[in-house]
């Protein structure tokens, strides 16, 4: 957790998807009111079995997360990126990553990629699990309720 003084940092995990950038625009609306900076996160590695890639070079990995973690940001925040946010690379599992950064944060947020009955996926379980510090975990909109919400249709 923070020091006495220091300001909050919310670290999020982003990988790209609906709920990874759902977490980012929470982090941005919790980051103003209290007064924290927002880590965006984005983990990659090597698969197993990376002999292979080797040849290939693991530059490629690291330019594909760099890539989806910009898009990410660009998605959540538009073509400026807010001066309280910092976009990092991190090499690793994404589940081992986002645990070790929770001991010196505030909050950590990940988004819900849970498929089928699971109703949290692998890294956010983990995290759930497993951080040092509040954990939330944020869905992906639902598309058909804001297709509802915006036109005021109604089901039923």
């Amino acid at each position: 957790m923070d020091a006495p003084g220091q300001h909050p940092r919310i670290v999020v995990g982003v990988d790209g998807s609906d709920a990874s950038i759902a977490a980012l625009r929470t982090a941005g609306a919790l980051a103003g009111p209290l007064g924290a900076t927002v880590e965006a996160w984005a983990c990659w590695d090597v698969p197993p079995g990376y002999g292979l890639y080797l040849v290939v070079g693991i530059e490629g990995f690291e330019y594909a997360a760099k890539q989806s973690l910009e898009q990410a940001l660009a998605d959540a925040f538009g073509k400026e990126l807010p001066a309280f946010v910092h976009p990092r690379l991190v090499r690793g599992k994404a589940s081992e990553q986002l645990i070790e950064g929770s001991r010196n944060a505030s909050l950590l947020i990940v988004g819900r990629r849970g498929h089928g009955s699971l109703v949290l996926g692998s890294v956010s379980s983990a995290c759930v699990s497993h951080a040092h510090c509040p954990v939330l975990v944020v869905h992906a909109p639902d598309e058909a309720t804001h297709v509802k919400a915006t036109t005021g249709s109604k089901s039923g």
